[in-house]
């Protein structure tokens, strides 16, 4: 997918191309500064004129079914996607067509910050549930950014928020047993979820048991095992994927001593 961008002063305005491949994103008009995700999405600190030429760029906004592919490992990179709605599912192909989960990118997330590097995208995101996403053309963000002392920082930050988030997946995956791994997981979601406005103690898990395990290098059994084990300790309320954590801050604090 490709986007031919028509400029005028002080003004960037995202034109569709059609693609064969890929659905092309409609042109909207929603800013940035205007968006109610836009706090999770960017980090904070800057000026209102730097705003102001945010909301001066026009995003391609496309609609993800559930089980369709954004894009996938190897594809060139070209847009960072913001979600707006759903949930993704980021992963890497093993030997044997098996898969490892390294993300779950919700509302108010961003993606495809792994190619930068390489120019090619390292992971695959596929959405797990009916979603829909911002892209954002990194050539022209980098226009952006090359003006902006503050739009740098902002860049750095989130290069910086995908470092963080790996080191978290290495100690999951390096330090913990299969409860502390599962605690952690579900206390991840509540705080993000709490985060955009929803219930902290009570939700709807868009991945399947079998993701979640990839994700926590866990074993399929021993992900149903540990949920009936929280239950039978009655931390939490589990019915197909809805849980509900019965007191959040002993769930908390139980996680915290087993860590420790």
């Amino acid at each position: 997918m490709t986007l031919a961008i028509a400029t005028a002063p002080s003004v960037l305005r995202v034109v569709p191309i059609m693609n064969a491949r890929t659905p092309v994103p409609a042109v909207v008009t929603t800013s940035c500064s205007g968006c109610h995700l836009r706090d999770l999405c960017l980090p904070g600190g800057l000026t209102g004129s730097e705003t102001e030429r945010l909301d001066q760029m026009r995003f391609g906004r496309r609609k993800v079914a559930a089980g369709q592919a954004l894009y996938r490992a190897g594809d060139k990179f070209q847009f960072i996607y913001a979600v707006r709605s759903g949930t993704f599912k980021s992963s890497m192909a093993l030997a044997g067509d098996r898969e490892q989960v390294t993300g779950f990118p919700m509302a108010g997330e961003l993606m495809g910050l792994d190619a930068i590097a390489n120019g090619v995208h390292a992971t695959s995101a596929t959405a797990i549930e009916d979603t829909e996403v911002c892209a954002i053309q990194y050539a022209h963000l980098n226009e952006v950014v090359a003006q902006s002392g503050n739009f740098q920082l902002v860049m750095a930050q989130l290069m910086s928020r995908e470092i963080v988030r790996e080191h978290g997946l290495m100690m999951l995956l390096g330090s913990m047993n299969a409860e502390q791994r599962l605690a952690a997981f579900l206390l991840n979601i509540s705080q993000r979820l709490k985060a955009r406005g929803y219930a902290a103690d009570e939700f709807h898990l868009r991945m399947s048991r079998a993701e979640i395990g990839s994700f926590l290098g866990m074993k399929l059994e021993t992900v149903s095992r540990t949920f009936s084990a929280f239950q039978q300790q009655g931390l939490l309320e589990v019915d197909k994927k809805h849980v509900r954590i019965t007191d959040l801050h002993e769930f908390t604090r139980a996680f915290e001593t087993r860590v420790h």
